[in-house]
């Protein structure tokens, strides 16, 4: 549907656009006919656009076939620059949580806590409501032992060395060198699991965040009943999922200006 012509409506600049989107997955080259077609343009029109988009090196081609450049790119990047991470980061928390059917959450560390950025419930399974904000120890709990992982040792040892832990539930580990043990082999292998250390009931399982520059700036997560979320489950069906979906965040940080702090 093509908005109705004004004085404000640019029909150049919109075909331009049009010619940019007639590419896709399945139409990564294309030739002039193939171009018009698409769009609904004349062929003259069609070849206009090409050549001042090969002007513009939005595209390439040889003669008979183009296809898009990285420079299109550009493009989308002012928009993704002026995304927060919370703004980021949630739509790929709601996919997340639309695959699995579970509640999905992302947080960044602030001392010994973490504090929730983004979060799409599907129902409640803890005795406490979790909103943008709550904060709950990171020994505890499966992202905040991947962002305790990722601390460098400077940062990790003192940190340790004063957490006060609490139990929070039988389940719970308190023991510092016990901890550290625990987040070496998150380091190592990527991702966090925790059962029912927070709460009796609930079980979560959480992969990193990074930065364009690598570091670890925030963690996603899935967490489930344990009831109907086995620790198998955990691993074989949602563990894939989340690196998947974790990975994707970390493309879309690639191109864009999101940082760590939930502005």
């Amino acid at each position: 549907m093509h908005p109705e012509p004004s004085d404000q409506y640019v029909q150049s600049f919109a075909r331009g656009l049009a010619v940019i989107r007639a590419f896709d997955a399945d139409h990564p080259r294309m030739t002039l006919s193939e171009v018009a077609e698409r769009t609904g343009l004349t062929r003259a029109a069609a070849r206009r656009f090409l050549h001042t988009l090969v002007g513009l090196k939005y595209v390439s081609g040889d003669g008979r076939l183009f296809e898009l450049t990285p420079r299109v790119l550009e493009l989308g990047f002012s928009y993704l620059s002026a995304l927060t991470l919370p703004e980021l980061v949630q739509p790929h928390l709601e996919a997340l949580s639309h695959e699995l059917g579970e509640s999905t959450s992302a947080s960044v560390l602030d001392g010994a806590d973490i504090v929730y950025v983004a979060r799409v419930p599907t129902r409640r399974i803890m005795n406490v409501g979790i909103t943008i904000g709550t904060r709950f120890p990171a020994h505890a709990t499966s992202m905040g032992r991947v962002l305790l992982a990722a601390l460098p040792d400077e940062e990790l040892e003192p940190l340790l060395r004063s957490l006060h832990a609490e139990h929070h539930t039988d389940r719970t580990v308190t023991d510092p060198g016990a901890l550290r043990a625990l987040l070496l082999e998150v380091r190592e292998q990527g991702w966090a699991l925790v059962d029912q250390e927070l709460e009796i009931g609930v079980r979560s399982i959480a992969a990193p965040v990074h930065a364009r520059d690598g570091r670890v700036i925030a963690a996603v997560n899935v967490s489930g009943a344990a009831t109907t979320s086995s620790l198998e489950r955990l691993r074989t069906d949602y563990l894939p999922a989340l690196l998947r979906t974790a990975a994707q965040i970390d493309e879309a940080l690639r191109h864009s200006g999101a940082v760590a702090a939930a502005r």
